[in-house]
Order: C-alpha cells, then sequence, then structure tokens
C-alpha cells in the first residue's frame, strides 16, 4: 500500500526537525515505526510487510492518517495541519503498541486487555515448562462474543518427545489465561520455530572425604 500525505512527509530523516516521528516506536517484529511508514509510501511491494501482522496493523493505522489528512488539506493551513498530524500520530503510536483490546470473559461487566498485555502473560506461562521458550504470541477474537484463539511460536529442545512438550505449553497457556486473564480461549495454536539445547542438571561439587 503506498501512502501519500501532501504536507505530512518529512524532508529530513525520521525524528529531524520535530517531524512526527520524533519519539520513534520499535515494533515486536523490530522495526522502527518510521521505516513501515517510508516502505508504506513506496509502491514496490515488501514481503515483510505482507506478511507482519505488526507492520500490517501499523500501514493500517497510517491509511486512515493519510486520509484524514488529505480531506484537510484543502481547508487547513500547514501549521494547523502539522498540529493535527502530530495528535493523530500519537493515537496511532499507541495503537499499535498495545494492540486490540480483547474482552474478558465477563458476562456482567465489559471489561478488556490490551493484546500486548494478554500476549506477554501467556508467554512467561509457556515459558514455565522447562525446555520450553516462548518466541511470539498473537491474539485474535473469534466469532460475535469474548472468545479469543491464540497463536503461539516457541523454540523447545527435543530431549524429550516434542508432542508431550507442545501439550504441556498448551495446558499452561490455556490456565493462565482463564485464570489469571480471565479470557474464554477456544484454541492454542503452536509452531515450533526453533531448537533448545537441553537444560543441564546442576553439577554436584567434589565430594571430600573425612580425616583420619
Amino acid at each position: 500500500m503506498a501512502l501519500d500525505a501532501p504536507h505530512a512527509r518529512p524532508s529530513g530523516p525520521p525524528g529531524a526537525d520535530g517531524s512526527p516521528f520524533e519519539g520513534d516506536e520499535v515494533l515486536p517484529c523490530g522495526r522502527l515505526f518510521s521505516e513501515v511508514w517510508e516502505r508504506a509510501r513506496d509502491a514496490g511491494a515488501d514481503p515483510h510487510t505482507a506478511s507482519c501482522p505488526y507492520c500490517r496493523e501499523a500501514v493500517e493505522g497510517l491509511a486512515a492518517l493519510t486520509e484524514a489528512t488529505r480531506a484537510l488539506c484543502a481547508t487547513e493551513d500547514a501549521s494547523a495541519l502539522r498540529a493535527l498530524t502530530e495528535r493523530v500520530m500519537d493515537v496511532v503510536r499507541a495503537e499499535v503498541r498495545l494492540g486490540r483490546l480483547l474482552p474478558l470473559a465477563d458476562p456482567e461487566r465489559d471489561l478488556r486487555i490490551a493484546e500486548s498485555a494478554a500476549a506477554r502473560v501467556l508467554r512467561e506461562a509457556a515459558d514455565t515448562v522447562p525446555g520450553a521458550r516462548a518466541a511470539a504470541c498473537r491474539l485474535r477474537p473469534e466469532g460475535e462474543g469474548a472468545d479469543v484463539r491464540v497463536t503461539l511460536t516457541l523454540a523447545a529442545a527435543l530431549d524429550r518427545p516434542l508432542p508431550d512438550r507442545v501439550h504441556q505449553v498448551r495446558r499452561s497457556v490455556l490456565h493462565s489465561a482463564r485464570h489469571d486473564l480471565g479470557l474464554a480461549v477456544t484454541a492454542v495454536d503452536i509452531t515450533v520455530t526453533g531448537v533448545l539445547e537441553p537444560e543441564q542438571p546442576p553439577e554436584s561439587g567434589p565430594v571430600t572425604g573425612g580425616g583420619a
């Protein structure tokens, strides 16, 4: 997606002269928010952006910003437009950093939790399983209610059958989602993307004999 908003593109590098990229954010995938902005403006396709959910969400927010600024360009002067752009960019950055808001399984109260906060808790739950280390965690609403589907990638050691360890990780994540967060998780999809070295038992110290 190419973004082209008149007067909204800085002439220098991100962050220069108080540009909208001052206080740049680093997305969970490792890319700078400003880098996503610049790549989205180019006409050529970017394979990373096409496959990365974090970059796609950032681009969607930037596209909305572009449409808003384009509509105002005809009537707003440059200083007013710049102030508006900076305010909207603050909102977009906050949404990208927090992710979507997910409903909790509480029929009496309308409670929600940011995806980034929930993902951090579930990654920590996966890490409690020996020989497993979570890499990325995504949560998406499923259906019209409060149901949520979790997608998790992790690295695992191969000192025991992999299906057993994955099953243990899934149980830990489901337990944490239900009891720690109050999320109604319908499924936990797990993909193993790396191999860990098996944890070594602590070495015992030298045995000292009694003196005669």
